[in-house]
């Protein structure tokens, strides 16, 4: 039985394109797989925390089975942030397209789960940092609406695009190297033109709901 772990990132609710977008996934996902288990996480809508020095004190201590009770407190949110990505077999994450990059909630939820020990290990040879991703087998879909035109591969703006490679690179770091983008462009262009390229990209996920 496969499972999602679907992460929404857009601080909107209803108003939300890439949101409506991946339940449009969702839906058509769940229907062929009755017996599956979907958890929604709200990373936009809900706070966060960014990393800050108690956090990296806890996360990189040097025994970590010996943490003190206030650096496990520290660490909380992520161990369950982290726990629920490994309990996953498939990720979804919604996420508008701001200012070029990603929403700050998503990159807090990042920062939270790219964990030492647990998401990745970290070695030295002669010298140089050395780094192996522990999560293994599991595929992610990003979801995403972008405001303007030609952010995607071969777009006159995709040098601008610092969204989609973030995630890519932070997941694959992790292990995650099967990933999917769905996009839906030119929100701040024309209505009808907009609603062409979402209808386009509902049809995509329709039939990625077949495949994942």
């Amino acid at each position: 039985m496969s499972t999602i772990l679907a992460i929404h990132a857009s601080p909107r609710g209803e108003r939300s394109h890439s949101r409506r977008l991946a339940e449009v996934f969702l839906s058509a996902w769940q229907v062929r797989n009755p017996q599956s288990q979907l958890t929604r996480r709200e990373v936009g809508r809900a706070l966060i925390p960014a990393v800050n020095e108690a956090f990296v004190a806890a996360a990189f201590h040097p025994e970590p089975q010996a943490r003190p009770l206030s650096m496990q407190a520290d660490l909380a949110l992520s161990d369950e942030l982290v726990g629920e990505l490994l309990g996953h077999d498939l990720l979804v994450i919604s996420t508008p397209m701001y200012n070029f990059s990603v929403p700050s909630g998503l990159k807090a939820w990042i920062d939270q789960i790219v964990r030492l020990g647990l998401t990745f290990n970290h070695t030295l040879d002669n010298g140089i940092a050395q780094y192996e991703p522990l999560v293994r087998g599991k595929k992610a879909l990003i979801v995403t609406s972008r405001g303007g035109f030609g952010f995607g591969p071969g777009g006159e703006l995709e040098a601008m695009n610092h969204a989609d490679p973030l995630l890519r690179t932070a997941l694959g770091f992790i292990g995650i190297t099967d990933v999917t983008v769905v996009a839906a462009e030119g929100e701040e262009s024309a209505e009808r033109t907009f609603q062409v390229s979402v209808a386009e990209a509902e049809q995509r996920l329709l039939a990625l709901a077949r495949e994942f």
